[in-house]
């Protein structure tokens, strides 16, 4: 057997097939013969692909700079004696562990979803004789049966079909059932246009067949994206990889600067413990111990305020690379779409009228020329509604406040557009109850239906393709009710207006005969029937996707509709959703899967940046537009519901299922799920995405001076051979409850005004630049000279003891963080213009942490256990005067490069 990317089943025929699978289709295999195959080819079903053993998978999450960093400080805290700073940065440190343990098993729930899909039992022919066996006892050869409802068991070749339907929406994005046949296919068709095929895991909608298969477990379409999904690279997040970035740089940097400090030391006579404990200290007091605490508090509110909006965040770092996206590939049907045919314009006695609302609600108006009709002064719209409604096998159920359809969604919307102008399907049945029904079959592209008229007699009702229809009619309904004369070519015009407005048509005929006639055949309808009119469907684009792609494309994220359904319709709906691309004649262009398959790898980056519709696409080219994508360095986040799109869902740097109609296999590939599946989530989720890495690149800018002063106090008094203006433990008080009170209190910061009129952040683009290195540096020199000089001056000219002068040393450090947390509510704006008391926590921050240096200072325990002495009013003078020459300075800064300007750049260059 081959495997099912290179088969050519759908290209042979019947013969050619029986004769490779070596099977009797009157009389199926016979069960020795299916023995002998399952100990070939095994179960039908996906095998599991043997997963890391759990400890593993634990230990892995501790395999990170940073996180080697904090386990260096666990120890050394621990070594100084400092147990409860110990345990709290161990504490961080497990905690993320265990948040990551539970991330690994996403691809195994993704590939456990697709084996239960497949799981069912099936009607086979074996011995000569119908038997229902489990599906996983298929093997190739196997003659299968299947009806209205079945799952398809695996991969089948159809040969025997009447008025088969499959629903291959979950694996193909085709939004209607596929009509099947049993005839060759061209070797290039595409998987949605394998019509003779059917596939593992879709749905019979309507109809019958038999088929046998060639292809089971791992070797069928599901199964080959089983694959897919266990090949697509596991791409890390944008923050996770500038955190990466920036603890790599710390390491060798605070490494460096205490081997350093410890070596000058111990060249200008120091003692080794004395300047290993100092060291040590350095380290310890350059680690920041609140980062990675930020990280995680930071991406859990944002988690909750996505929930509060109906998304549920299934990995903490995808909110933030949401809000990194540059571009976001959409899946059509269901997602930028209701999922539900509508009929939009009904063409009868020569009039076009236009049908309001949208989905299986049956609310709405129908007009002509804007004025809404009623229907009884329309008698040849009634009777193409009519005619809609009798030949028809669709039901409409309101369950728990929505509607839901059982049968073929374009029955469904005939039914609806009825109903919306008076005519209820039981009442137009009762009036008219059915004798006879010719089904639906691909090859004559019609379906008719037999009735009692409700005016005396008998009429034949034919629904289907124009092209089949129209050529069978004698003459046409008129506006009158009255038959006329038939216009085919004013017919023709107006159908080619409704396909180019991307509506699927319809014809609907009608035949009166007598009483006498009890039996419906093919020569029935073969000639002579009137022509009551068209009716244009689609499926509507979600009014709020409409606004949401709008506000997308305004942050500069584009969109792009990859769907399996078809070029016409994608084109469509794309130009009533407001997508932008290339464009020719003022339409946008489409690429077809076909044309897709003719573009080369090293081409693919380009026309995928400019196109913004891609039709009749499969799995594997989803997945390859995601890489191409991301081969020009793009953010992707792509959306979807259905199986075809689980590869690329995890492909993607974000994939986003819908958790209404997706599968359970596109969500567990998923990153993020709507729970109401709405694309309009999805623009929040942006805003909340970037609001999170502003956050977090605020508190990050806050606590590099915080760490880099204390490094650079102590490196100093080291390297200048002075005494440590402070000493180790108060340095480590300073770190802790400054990360404690003050930079945690940055990650409730509100969203900022101009947060959407800002373009996506460069991907390339580092998490400190030059501009904000440049103020750090600023405001740690400040720190640095303020410190020594109010070191000396309280030593030499104030006549203080050392203890005094290192407490107001501590105290200056504090007081110039607690001004530069206010400096960091905005990365480029003033203080003053997003009002001081918009944030809350802030403020109690800051008030908590001035009570805490309160203690620090005066209080008798404090003093004892970190060296302190109370200090003099001239002192706190003199540490308030050095902290607002560093809030001016930096506001100076931030007034130079931005002045007043807004939403040019989220962060100084």
């Amino acid at each position: 057997m081959k495997k099912n990317s290179e088969s050519t089943w759908h290209q042979l025929q019947v013969q050619e097939v029986v004769r490779l699978l070596d099977v009797d289709l009157q009389t199926g295999l016979p069960d020795d013969e299916v023995k002998r195959r399952q100990e070939k080819y095994g179960l039908n079903r996906i095998a599991a692909r043997r997963g890391v053993p759990a400890w593993v998978k634990f230990l892995k999450q501790f395999h990170a700079p940073l996180v080697y960093i904090l386990l260096v400080a666990v120890g050394v805290t621990a070594f100084l004696g400092e147990w409860v700073d110990s345990g709290v940065i161990f504490a961080v440190v497990l905690v993320n562990a265990i948040v990551g343990f539970f991330q690994e098993a996403k691809a195994e729930r993704a590939i456990e979803s697709l084996a239960r899909l497949v799981t069912s039992d099936t009607t086979v022919r074996r011995n000569g004789r119908k038997q229902r066996v489990r599906s996983e006892q298929l093997v190739p050869g196997d003659v299968v049966l299947l009806q209205s409802g079945d799952c398809v068991p695996a991969d089948v070749r159809l040969y025997q079909i009447k008025g088969l339907q499959i629903d291959e929406s979950a694996l193909t994005g085709e939004s209607v059932p596929v009509h099947k046949h049993g005839d060759p296919l061209a070797l290039d068709a595409v998987l949605a246009e394998r019509k003779n095929l059917s596939f593992a895991g879709t749905l019979v909608t309507a109809g019958q067949g038999e088929g046998v298969v060639w292809a089971t477990g791992d070797l069928t379409e599901m199964g080959h994206i089983a694959r897919l999904i266990s090949e697509a690279v596991d791409l890390s997040t944008p923050l996770t990889k500038k955190i990466a970035h920036l603890s790599k740089q710390l390491l060798w940097v605070i490494l460096a600067v205490a081997i350093a400090a410890f070596a000058i030391g111990i060249g200008r006579g120091g003692s080794a413990s004395e300047m290993f404990m100092a060291a040590v200290a350095l380290a310890v007091g350059a680690i920041p111990e609140g980062l990675p605490a930020a990280v995680t508090i930071v991406l859990a509110i944002g988690v909750a305020r996505m929930a509060k909006k109906r998304a549920i965040i299934r990995k903490l770092p995808a909110v933030e690379t949401l809000g990194s996206t540059t571009v976001i590939c959409s899946d059509k049907t269901g997602t930028l779409t209701e999922n539900q045919m509508t009929v939009r314009e009904v063409f009868a006695g020569g009039k076009l009228y236009e049908v309001a609302g949208s989905g299986y609600e049956p609310v709405g108006d129908i007009a002509l020329g804007g004025v809404r009709i009623n229907l009884p002064d329309h008698p040849a719209l009634s009777e193409c509604l009519r005619a809609g409604v009798l030949c028809n096998d669709a039901q409409i159920m309101r369950d728990e406040g929505s509607y839901k359809v059982n049968g073929d969604p374009t029955e469904a919307a005939l039914l609806v557009v009825a109903e919306k102008g008076g005519l209820l399907h039981g009442d137009t049945h009762r009036e008219s109850p059915r004798v006879d029904v010719i089904p639906f079959e691909s090859e004559h592209m019609f379906r008719a239906t037999l009735h009692d008229a409700h005016v005396g007699g008998r009429v034949i009702y034919k629904v289907g393709a124009v092209e089949r229809l129209l050529d069978r009619c004698a003459n046409a309904l008129g506006v009158d009710g009255k038959v006329t004369p038939l216009d085919q070519a004013c017919i023709h015009s107006t159908v080619e207006a409704m396909a180019s407005r991307g509506l699927r048509v319809l014809a609907l005929v009608r035949r009166q005969v007598d009483v006498g006639h009890a039996k419906l055949e093919h020569r029935h309808v073969a000639e002579g029937l009137t022509f009551l009119g068209l009716q244009g469907m689609i499926d509507p684009p979600r009014p709020e996707a409409v606004a949401s792609v709008r506000k997308c494309q305004e942050a500069g994220i584009a969109v792009k509709m990859i769907t399996g359904d078809h070029l016409v319709t994608a084109r469509t709906i794309a130009g009533k959703i407001g997508l932008k691309g290339r464009e020719d004649q003022g339409q946008l262009v489409a690429l077809s899967g076909r044309e897709l398959e003719k573009i080369s790898d090293a081409e693919l980056p380009d026309v995928a940046e400019h196109t913004a519709v891609f039709a009749r696409v499969a799995p594997e080219q989803k997945l390859r537009l995601v890489r191409a994508l991301q081969a020009r360095g793009h953010i992707v986040a792509m959306t979807g519901d259905g199986v075809n799109d689980a590869p690329a869902l995890k492909q993607a740097d974000i994939g986003i299922a819908m958790g209404i109609s997706g599968t359970d296999v596109a969500k567990g590939a998923a990153d993020m799920i709507l729970t109401n599946d709405n694309f309009s989530c999805i623009e929040a989720a942006v805003e909340e995405g970037r609001a999170v890495f502003d956050n977090l690149t605020k508190f990050i800018v806050w606590t590099l001076p915080t760490n880099a002063g204390a490094m650079a106090i102590l490196l100093v008094a080291i390297l200048l051979g002075t005494q440590l203006p402070a000493l180790p433990v108060q340095l480590l008080w300073v770190n802790m409850a400054t990360a404690m009170f003050l930079g945690l209190m940055l990650v409730f910061e509100a969203k900022e005004s101009d947060l959407m009129l800002r373009p996506p952040r460069d991907p390339g683009r580092p998490l400190l630049t030059f501009a904000l290195m440049m103020r750090t540096g600023l405001v740690c020199l400040i720190m640095l000279a303020g410190a020594f000089w109010l070191f000396f001056w309280e030593m030499n000219r104030a006549g203080e003891s050392i203890v005094e002068a290192r407490t107001a040393v501590i105290n200056v450090i504090v007081m110039v963080e607690i001004g530069y947390l206010f400096n960091c509510r905005s990365l480029n704006h003033s203080l003053f213009s997003i009002g001081l008391f918009t944030n809350r926590w802030v403020l109690g921050g800051a008030l908590a942490m001035l009570s805490a240096q309160l203690l620090f200072t005066y209080a008798p325990i404090m003093n004892t256990l970190f060296h302190t002495a109370p200090i003099s009013a001239e002192s706190w003078l003199r540490i308030l005067a050095v902290a607002a020459v560093s809030f001016a300075a930096v506001e100076f800064e931030k007034w130079l490069r931005f002045g007043g300007r807004r939403g040019a750049q989220a962060i100084p260059e």
